[in-house]
């Protein structure tokens, strides 16, 4: 008897996973949630998160392609790159019967452009690419691009972010340039535009928004182009240095989303996630921290008044024509590929 009880036991102690709680896992940007907010997750539903984290789409695309989506739960894509995940098989299709938060989506995100009919996708936060800035460093700006691109305008180092279509589109709105445009005659302005300015004594190089936001509070640049929330919350923190803008050209809309990869081992955590994410005080603690939109209505009650009036983080309704969103181009996509690699080596 006592062998028998001493075998259990062992077979216990090299299969623990078989009796431990089930954990959901999430792969989502950096730095894009409270820290108590997993926290919260788990007292109010008992299940437990890993998180891991990407600093660019092409990170969390490679991670997936790599045997991914058989791993995580919950990943957080933005609205450009979404038609082509579902092309590469990434993303499962979600079931609105277990989503019955989906009523609280402002209309806008309700059968976006990215994703009828919410089939595999819904609306996480919303917000801007835009230009942080020394605001005790740059004498006269006037909130334009030109610090940037204008070699008669610049005034210090400055810091591209260091994402494909996200970055290109940011110097053909600097051009008054549509950024899904696939005429050969623009993608050459294009080229030349961004070949110019890397080639500037003040180009100080490509990071991610986090990495251009510590050198611009550091001091070592004096504009860098970064997420409107990621600028605003160490601008709370740096008022008399640094500021923040979308320029007056106009900038790059985004819209990050929460799904489920095709292969997540637990989809009912996942969605269970996903709903909780869509209650309002919820919804409303995640965009107070993030300094982010929310595209939850019904948290707007529980948004900071002064966040309201932010147009940094809510743009005017008159800012809103400037705002242009990436698409998917399919095989187009391939000729902006091309001009961020000739870029990159020249």
């Amino acid at each position: 008897m006592r062998k028998l009880l001493l075998a259990i036991l062992m077979v216990l102690m090299l299969v623990p996973s078989a009796f431990a709680a089930e954990e959901m896992r999430l792969l989502i940007w950096s730095e894009y949630m409270p820290e108590d907010f997993l926290t919260d997750f788990e007292k109010d539903t008992g299940i437990k998160v890993r998180v891991e984290y990407y600093e660019s789409m092409e990170e969390m695309v490679a991670k997936l392609q790599a045997g991914g989506k058989n791993q995580y739960d919950v990943v957080v894509p933005s609205d450009y790159i979404i038609p082509a995940m579902i092309k590469l098989n990434l993303l499962g299709e979600l079931d609105h019967s277990k989503l019955p938060n989906l009523k609280n989506l402002q209309a806008t995100f309700i059968d976006p452009a990215w994703d009828k009919g919410n089939k595999y996708t819904v609306a996480y936060q919303w917000g801007t690419l835009g230009m942080m800035y020394r605001k005790d460093k740059l004498k006269d700006f006037d909130g334009s691009w030109s610090v940037m691109f204008d070699p008669d305008k610049r005034q210090g180092a400055f810091i591209f972010v260091d994402s494909i279509r996200e970055m290109l589109g940011c110097a053909q709105c600097a051009m008054g340039m549509d950024v899904n445009t696939t005429d050969k005659a623009d993608l050459k302005s294009l080229l030349d535009k961004m070949l110019e300015a890397k080639k500037s004594d003040y180009f100080a190089g490509f990071d991610v928004g986090t990495g251009g936001r510590s050198k611009v509070v550091a001091g070592t640049a004096v504009a860098a182009i970064v997420y409107n929330g990621d600028a605003l919350r160490a601008v709370a923190d740096n008022p008399d240095t640094c500021a923040f803008v979308n320029p007056k050209e106009g900038t790059i809309g985004w819209v990050d989303n929460m799904s489920v990869p095709i292969g997540a081992p637990h989809p009912e955590l996942a969605h269970t996630f996903i709903n909780w994410v869509l209650e309002p005080e919820v919804g409303a603690k995640l965009s107070n921290w993030t300094q982010y939109a929310t595209p939850n209505k019904a948290a707007f009650p529980f948004i900071t008044p002064e966040d309201f009036k932010n147009p940094a983080i809510y743009p005017e309704e008159s800012y809103m024509p400037k705002l242009q969103f990436i698409k998917d181009l399919g095989n187009d996509n391939k000729m902006y590929d091309q001009i961020w690699t000739m870029v990159k080596t020249r």
